[in-house]
């Protein structure tokens, strides 16, 4: 499987954006993915995962509510739709997968449990 990121762009507070990580293969559905983040001189943080079925999805604190994280496996496509968004969300998105069960949000949020990495989209967020 590689991934292609998409969507990012230049958006006032309070706006939108929805992220796409277009995957190639044709096993995708048997892929976690997940969308993390890397803001300046910051470490990469975990933004949200979904599960290969779509059942189970798992959010960071700063963006529940805020983000919604889906897929659309017939177009090889994880989606993250990002709302209201604060100059803080400014950073670049990435998404990642890796063919794993589903075992609880705490591991899916690690980046070692992802071995196949798009490249980035920034995001930026204006005030």
């Amino acid at each position: 499987v590689q991934l292609q990121a998409s969507g990012g762009g230049l958006v006032q507070a309070g706006g939108s954006l929805r992220l796409s990580c277009a995957a190639s293969g044709r096993t995708f559905s048997s892929y976690v993915t997940a969308w993390f983040r890397q803001a300046p001189g910051q470490e990469r943080d975990f933004v949200a995962a979904i599960t290969g079925s779509a059942i189970s999805t798992c959010y960071a604190d700063s963006v529940k509510g805020r983000f919604t994280i889906s897929r659309d496996n017939a177009k090889n496509t994880v989606y993250l739709q990002t709302n209201s968004l604060k100059l803080e969300d400014t950073a670049i998105y990435y998404c990642a997968a890796a063919k794993l069960y589903y075992t609880g949000c705490s591991y899916l949020a690690t980046g070692q449990a992802y071995d196949v990495w798009g490249q980035g989209t920034q995001v930026t967020v204006s005030s």
